[in-house]
């Protein structure tokens, strides 16, 4: 945190920001978002970010001093980036009724390199114009879990020196953001700059005095930069896009719109390891090896399981970023064991930030303290291990797989002596410390895990999905091993074992047919609510043919399936909420995994219908799928109702477009 002197503290808890009216743009390690009305405001999550630090919060275009009136605003790709482009009208007094004097295009491109704003302004008017153009500037360098907590920050006072303006805090954090002179087509142009509050919460104010010619223009333009000698991350180095190339069927147009916004979201989430960051890990993150985001704006970092569904989902067009996430990953395997930040031996990361991260609400509650690295996830080993088979059978260099193979039988040893925490054969979780992660699958809200009545259940929770990806990551890293000579007859049997264990506990039905209990609890009771878990089922190889055919047909019982996607939770629970994050919802990567899972265990019919319900979700919203939306069925809604808290781009989300593009191209 800043010395006081850095700042005037003002700090108000509030609720967490609403995402779904403001306007996103990424190219890691930055991030923009506006409001739909082009301006950035010292409010909720506006603003731009370097990382884990918002370094602008403030940036309100107005001519003569009032703020132009916003007619369009659009997020799209860019060549080296992405842009929010938005046009202004300005009406000022004795203005013609139906033809405003002038109009203003303001064009914000955010790069691996920064964000430059460029503004336009041009009259309509066959007389010289005289305007104003203002910008009102403010920095607050409030951390994230300081903005996604809704906790109001005073902005910071720059320093300034001749057109340049700079925010620091004492622990390196600065922004520094440099403002043009204005070009014109005429010979008057003047600048001005104070040092005092402006508009909204603006610590400092630029204004252009211009003259536009007859019909004329005039153009000025800023650029913001910022540094953070303890950011974990840092750009890439180089922007890939995935070759995601559909070749839609007749009618289906829409999945280029798809595979075109996915390509862009998926290259600006791409970061690598800062190599300059203070924190202790080996070198097989180096070399550029590097992986995606898990999104924006809140989880724009490294996650295990998050980087690890998106590089396997995305495996058949990319895999370059699967070998960067399993090397980064390998980089920062747990070696002890501490239950304060949940690192065990072999364990694979949850999550990595330059820094403590705070929650006050969260955990029902009790608040939640997560430490810069954090292990407590139960799936993300099992995934690390799927993602490393998967990726040498797709054609991963030998000396590569080779490299990786003492992490692959650390990863199969933890599974087997710390996930299983209770010798049962199968993994389970429990956060022992009351501010961790109560739940530890993909499903992490404190809620999630819930009996049909809406009762929560008790741990140690033991998950379907994991037992799955346990069941994979078995038999999968036994057959890797064997391959390069290694003994993995330990592994296969563990993971016959599972097999079986799993038949006989986890099954159970309801009025809608057959399917497996979303979790065991502590009593190693089957938890039978229905929910979207068991789509996680298909594809693993844990289930016969019987037991496939079942899952199939059970999400596709309208309980589970909306039209659009397939809900988290079933709709006859008794906590079932459309708008609840876990228990209602539909979420992009989710159904998409099913989706994958369903073509796998063959399918295809039921694959296909799933395929294009989210499809038209993406539609919705403008073809960036969010990271979930909410779970109203198409006889509710006829289109998707958006989820007000719900992040993009977010990484599993936009490769979710891959088994679309799979399933219907």
């Amino acid at each position: 945190m800043p010395a006081a002197e850095d700042r005037n503290d003002l700090a108000v808890p509030s609720r967490q920001p609403l995402l779904h009216r403001l306007v996103a743009a990424v190219a890691a390690p930055y991030q923009l978002w506006v409001g739909n009305d082009g301006q950035l405001r010292p409010t909720g999550a506006q603003g731009a970010y370097l990382g884990d630090t918002r370094i602008l919060c403030c940036a309100i275009l107005t001519v003569d001093g009032q703020e132009p009136e916003a007619v369009s605003v659009q997020s799209r790709p860019a060549a080296n980036g992405q842009v929010i482009e938005s046009r202004f009208i300005f009406r000022s007094a004795g203005s013609a009724v139906f033809s405003p004097p002038c109009v203003l295009t303001r064009s914000l491109l955010v790069t691996a390199q920064g964000i430059e704003d460029s503004i336009r302004i041009e009259s309509a008017v066959s007389t010289e114009l005289t305007v104003d153009l203002g910008l009102s500037l403010a920095a607050d360098l409030a951390g994230m879990d300081a903005v996604r907590g809704g906790v109001v920050t005073a902005s910071l006072r720059p320093r300034i020196t001749a057109g340049t303006y700079r925010w620091s805090k004492s622990d390196g954090v600065e922004s520094t953001l440099a403002v043009s002179s204005p070009v014109a087509d005429s010979s008057t142009a003047d600048s001005s700059a104070a040092d005092s509050p402006a508009t909204g919460n603006a610590a400092a104010a630029v204004v252009h005095s211009v003259t536009l010619s007859p019909h004329g223009t005039a153009e000025f333009s800023w650029h913001l930069t910022g540094t953070d000698p303890l950011s974990p991350v840092s750009a890439a180095p180089e922007r890939r896009e995935p070759t995601l190339s559909p070749h839609p069927a007749p009618g289906l147009s829409a999945l280029a719109a798809l595979a075109v916004q996915a390509s862009s979201d998926l290259a600006g989430l791409r970061l690598s390891i800062n190599p300059r960051a203070p924190m202790k890990r080996s070198d097989m993150a180096g070399n550029g090896a590097n992986f995606l985001a898990a999104g924006a704006p809140w989880y724009f970092t490294l996650f295990g399981r998050d980087s690890l569904w998106a590089a396997r989902l995305l495996l058949g067009h990319d895999l370059s970023l699967a070998s960067g996430t399993l090397r980064t990953l390998a980089a920062f395997q747990g070696t002890t064991t501490d239950p304060e930040t949940a690192e065990e031996p072999g364990k694979i990361l949850h999550e990595l930030r330059r820094c403590s991260f705070s929650l006050s609400a969260e955990n029902q509650g009790k608040g939640l303290h997560l430490p810069p690295l954090y292990y407590g996830t139960v799936d993300a080993t099992p995934l690390w291990i799927c993602l490393l088979h998967d990726a040498w059978q797709a054609g991963l260099p030998h000396e590569e797989v080779e490299s990786l193979l003492d992490s692959c039988e650390a990863a199969l040893e933890w599974m087997v002596e710390y996930g299983d925490s209770d010798g049962d054969g199968f993994l389970e979780y429990l956060d022992p410390t009351g501010m961790g992660l109560a739940n530890q699958g993909w499903k992490d809200s404190a809620d999630a895990v819930r009996w049909p009545d809406g009762t929560l259940a008790s741990g140690p929770i033991a998950l379907c999905e994991v037992q799955a990806y346990a069941y994979e990551a078995a038999m999968g890293g036994s057959a890797l091993l064997t391959a390069f000579g290694r003994t993995a007859s330990r592994w296969r049997a563990w993971g016959t074992d599972l097999q079986s264990r799993f038949r006989d506990k986890f099954w159970c039905d309801d009025e809608f047919g057959r399917f497996p209990a979303i979790a065991l609890d502590g009593q190693k009771l089957p938890v039978s609510s229905a929910a979207s878990n068991m789509g996680h089922l298909l594809g693993t190889g844990l289930l016969n043919s019987a037991e496939s055919q079942a899952i199939a047909r059970r999400l596709l019982a309208p309980d589970l399936f909306t039209g659009f996607g397939i809900r988290t939770l079933s709709d006859t629970n008794a906590d079932y909420w459309p708008l609840s994050y876990h228990c209602g919802s539909v979420w992009s990567h989710d159904t998409a995994i099913i989706v994958a899972g369903l073509r796998k265990d063959g399918h295809a019919e039921a694959a296909q219908r799933i395929a294009r319900g989210l499809l038209d979700a993406a539609e919705t919203f403008d073809y960036r799928l969010p990271e979930l939306f909410a779970g109203y069925s198409r006889s509710q809604a006829p289109a998707p109702v958006p989820y007000p808290m719900s992040c993009f781009p977010q990484a599993w989300a936009a490769a979710a477009a891959a088994p679309i593009l799979d399933a219907l191209g």
